[in-house]
């Protein structure tokens, strides 16, 4: 069986060596081209579609490439990897006051979405109605990674921000239901079936992300491993971990993943910097790979009759179910007119669309490639049109906040045997920690600047050493304390000398409590 032993035969290191040529090639042009799309206020996604459009069959690389569930696999563990990445980023003080109406939008602006869009594909473009509820679900998710690349440089106020940052992460888990209910064989189930298996699958997932989440906090807080580079693998591990529990135990693993991961973002976990630095690269690795190999699996000059139709229904989307939605979801909530209209434009379209597009297609759903050719020039048109428009609309609608000060980089080491804890603080530039002397920092008792590093020269301070941007400072804490010293570093570099008077300090104890709120 000569056929057989071809296809069996194993990978050569002259394959490997190959391989590793495109991938390296490809991501050092993605790398690339997020200074071009920074620049031109587009989404990067875009970017990297076009790569791989171009790596396809009709384009350069002449690519054959159309394994949608091996597309619908990776992609759903680039999805695992972007929702941790974006969990470990999110700040609880800043999402919570926007919990509820994120939450509401997550849940009862998708249903409206779904409606109206799917009505809009039935009668507009005459799809069936499994079709068109297919296509309504698919593209009722929205993308933080789109959204906050074009709105970098215009800070919002912080209710926007969480709440385009909440919505993104939590209206994954109910839209992948119902695209994977939608594209079941048989008839589909009555609307409160569906309502019920939903709030089933949330609520198992919103638990065990819960109880993973405070489970690793916990022990990577208690627990000090020997080298810094395994504590960023270990938070991976276990947002991963909660994503897969979640899943085996019939609930949602999206929502588990994201809430895990919120968690451990949250819990002041040491060597932060480096473990979040981490996430990002494999955040930015999943993105890329994601979005290159949906370009492979497109094929542009089949298309041609399905870009009339996603135009049509991405401008209902646009301009009537993503409105609809906000106001609807919105409706209990006193949110200005303003930012509802910012967040009614801020409904990019990115990764879980076209990801979700795949669904139908392993199913064998009828039509299925023409959903995903119709999502797929959807979520290309409609990029290229709000992407750029976002900052401006957020100007107009006089949105755009000054940045306040910049907060510290601050990261821990555990010194377990000796019961304390190595801060390394490092001073950016927009701090108003500059210009303060050591002993105005009126760190509690038990925390001591030990030594400062400036301009690649380090020195044991003085009490009247004068702190400067760009000084990298070693405080050494001890146990009990190292909450309430990091609490007062961040105090003063927000609120500079006056931080206690200002309000900024956290409580605690202390000889100097009166005037650091420690």
């Amino acid at each position: 069986m000569p056929g057989l032993a071809r296809r069996e035969q194993p990978l050569t290191v002259h394959h490997l060596n190959q391989i590793l040529l495109v991938c390296s090639l490809v991501l050092l042009v993605a790398v690339a081209a997020v200074r071009i799309s920074s620049r031109s206020g587009l989404p990067s996604l875009l970017v990297y579609l076009g790569i791989g459009i171009a790596m396809g069959q009709d384009g350069v690389g002449n690519v054959h490439f159309n394994n949608a569930e091996l597309t619908q696999v990776i992609g759903y563990a680039a999805l695992v990897v972007i929702l941790a990445e974006g969990g470990l980023g999110t700040k609880w003080k800043e999402i919570k006051p926007a919990l509820p109406a994120a939450t509401s939008l997550a849940l009862v602006g998708i249903a409206v979405s779904v409606g109206v869009t799917a009505t809009a594909a039935h009668y507009l473009i005459g799809l069936e109605w499994r079709q068109a509820l297919i296509i309504g679900a698919v593209v009722s998710s929205t993308d933080a990674a789109a959204v906050f690349s074009v709105l970098r440089k215009v800070p919002l106020p912080a209710r926007v921000t969480g709440i385009l940052e909440a919505e993104s992460g939590f209206n994954d888990a109910p839209v992948v239901i119902l695209v994977v209910a939608f594209s079941t064989a048989g008839p589909v189930e009555h609307w409160y079936v569906l309502l019920g298996e939903i709030t089933l699958e949330l609520a198992i997932g919103a638990a065990i992300g819960l109880a993973v989440g405070w489970l690793g906090s916990w022990g990577l807080r208690h627990v000090a491993l020997p080298a810094s580079g395994l504590y960023p693998i270990a938070v991976m591990a276990i947002a991963v971990t909660a994503y897969a529990a979640g899943a085996l135990a019939h609930g949602s693993g999206f929502l588990a993943v994201y809430l895990a991961a919120m968690m451990l973002g949250n819990a002041k976990l040491p060597h932060w910097p480096a473990t979040r630095g981490f996430a990002e690269g494999l955040g930015w690795i999943a993105q890329i790979g994601m979005f290159v190999l949906l370009g492979l699996l497109v094929t542009p000059h089949e298309m041609g009759d399905d870009i009339v139709p996603a135009l049509v229904i991405g401008l209902v989307l646009t301009m009537v179910a993503r409105p609809l939605s906000v106001v609807v979801g919105l409706l209990p909530f006193r949110i200005p007119w303003q930012e509802q209209t910012l967040l009614s434009w801020a409904g990019l379209r990115g990764a879980v669309p076209i990801i979700l597009a795949t669904i139908p297609m392993v199913s064998g759903i009828a039509e299925s490639r023409r959903i995903f050719n119709i999502v797929f020039v959807l979520v290309v048109a409609y990029t290229l049109i709000q992407g750029p428009t976002l900052p401006w609309l957020a100007r107009k609608l006089r949105l755009g906040e000054s940045e306040g000060a910049a907060d510290l980089g601050i990261e821990s080491a555990p010194l377990e045997r000796l019961r304390g804890h190595l801060l390394s603080v490092a001073i950016p530039k927009g701090s108003r920690m500059h210009g303060v002397e050591v002993a105005e920092l009126r760190m509690p008792s038990g925390a001591a600047v030990t030594l400062v590093v400036r301009d690649g020269t380090s020195f044991v301070p003085l009490p009247t050493t004068v702190l400067r941007r760009g000084d990298e400072l070693l405080v050494v804490a001890t146990d009990p304390v190292r909450d309430a010293a990091e609490r007062r570093l961040r105090a003063v570099g927000q609120g500079g000398k006056l931080a206690g008077w200002l309000g900024l300090a956290g409580n605690g104890t202390g000889p100097h409590s009166r005037h650091s709120g420690q």
